[in-house]
């Protein structure tokens, strides 16, 4: 069932859990993440950067994809199609392909033009009936091209985008990209705590949540965080089950190397790093 995110978020606020936003890269991602959310009875949020959406041929391959899949899986539960770190000109693709959400991440540019760019999509995302993800501070690490230095977010920046009518906000405080380094000195949760505190109860978004310790997750949904993204965690799975398939000689062996079945523990691994993630951001059963 597609949906905009923000009744999920609204809900995964008030309910104390976090929704996930699993980043897709091709097929197998996205029918991993949609199976998973049915048997669970989750909503889940289907992130896609700009490199994927290129990768997948463009975004309105990436909604036909997802919607006929949402179709032929029957599947029940609230599921977004989500721009994840989307430019200003990533954006206005999303609108016009048919995106349920997107993010405008506008923490590169100076304030003033963050504030001008977020209220003119708000209003162009609204209108079109999706929801919209804003950014202050910076998420550290790279992904897909987006290089983060991984800046505090200020909290009356938070406050004045919040304002701006954003449905959901993401807030630098620690989080980074990729795997988490032996010498990361953690969440900033008293910076977590000063922006919840004066952004309404806006829905806030943590990046980067491969690798966080899971006290340290279930403390950032008690502070705000209703939405939390994971992809490294997958792409790890999905690269280890496929070389110890490979590894093991299973290609090989009686058509292995049928795509069909060579990317089956690939995407079985996928499925298992979906379900913890759900299972730990406490959405199964909320759909």
């Amino acid at each position: 069932m597609l949906v905009n995110a923000a009744g999920m978020l609204k809900k995964a606020r008030d309910g104390h859990y976090a929704v996930a936003q699993i980043n897709i890269n091709n097929l197998e991602w996205a029918k991993s993440a949609l199976s998973v959310a049915e048997e669970l009875k989750s909503p889940i949020i289907l992130g896609v950067s700009e490199g994927a959406g290129k990768y997948m041929t463009g975004f309105k391959t990436v909604v036909a994809m997802v919607a006929a899949m949402d179709k032929a899986l029957n599947v029940t539960v609230p599921v977004a199609i989500h721009l994840d770190h989307g430019g200003y000109d990533g954006c206005l693709k999303c609108v016009d392909a048919g995106f349920t959400s997107i993010m405008f991440d506008g923490s590169h540019l100076p304030f003033d033009q963050n504030i001008d760019k977020t209220k003119e999509l708000v209003a162009l995302a609204h209108k079109n009936g999706m929801s919209i993800e804003a950014e202050v501070g910076s998420i550290g690490g790279e992904e897909d091209g987006v290089i983060g230095a991984g800046e505090i977010a200020d909290a009356e920046q938070c406050r004045v985008i919040a304002s701006l009518g954003v449905d959901f906000l993401a807030a630098g405080i620690g989080n980074i990209h990729g795997v988490y380094p032996a010498n990361w000195k953690g969440l900033d949760f008293d910076a977590l705590e000063k922006i919840h505190a004066v952004t309404s109860g806006i829905p806030l978004v943590l990046h980067g949540g491969t690798g966080i310790p899971e006290e340290m997750i279930i403390k950032a949904i008690s502070l705000g965080v209703s939405k939390i993204n994971v992809n490294t965690e997958c792409q790890l799975s999905f690269a280890a089950a496929t070389r110890a398939y490979i590894e093991a000689g299973k290609d090989l062996e009686s058509k292995g190397f049928d795509p069909r079945k060579l990317l089956a523990p690939g995407a079985d691994a996928i499925k298992k790093t979906v379900k913890e993630k759900l299972t730990l951001f406490g959405s199964a059963g909320k759909a």
